[in-house]
């Protein structure tokens, strides 16, 4: 199963936090609150986003940190890469692969071509995006309220 690891979740959960107040500073403790995360694991995942310039930070006794632009133009691509690197579907979807057989490599091209399809739709979702309500499964149909039967004692 392909998934982003947890920090690069926990970034993106801290990251909407910012988002629906972008002009707000929030500390660490604040963000870790609203996110429901624990202070160490927000920490951790605030270092890696400043340096990709996701994020400023603030030092003194208000500080903390905000969107370093405005959630319309913060990419998921760029949440996942500031936390994992290039995305990389695999090995040899990088261009600089160490993997023997990739130059007689079938599959490669292939592979390729995959990676380039998620990273354009990581690149198409923005954290304003992240914001709103997903919207209605149309396979779902409308959701009937359930009656449970139920009798009441009578003394």
């Amino acid at each position: 199963m392909l998934r982003v690891t947890r920090l690069t979740d926990y970034a993106t959960v801290v990251l909407t936090v910012l988002a629906a107040e972008p002009e707000r500073v929030l500390s660490a403790v604040e963000l870790a609150e609203r996110a429901g995360l624990e202070p160490p694991t927000v920490s951790k995942v605030l270092r890696p986003l400043a340096q990709a310039g996701l994020l400023e930070a603030f030092r003194g006794a208000h500080g903390g940190y905000r969107l370093s632009r405005p959630p319309e133009e913060v990419s998921l691509i760029a949440i996942v890469e500031a936390m994992e690197g290039p995305l990389a579907m695999t090995e040899c979807s990088l261009d600089d692969t160490s993997c023997g057989i990739a130059s007689q490599c079938g599959a490669r091209a292939n592979w390729r071509r995959i990676n380039d399809i998620v990273a354009d739709a990581l690149r198409n979702v923005t954290l304003a995006q992240m914001l709103e309500a997903p919207p209605p499964d149309p396979g779902a149909g409308p959701v009937a309220p359930r009656r449970i039967p139920a009798r009441l004692a009578t003394v």
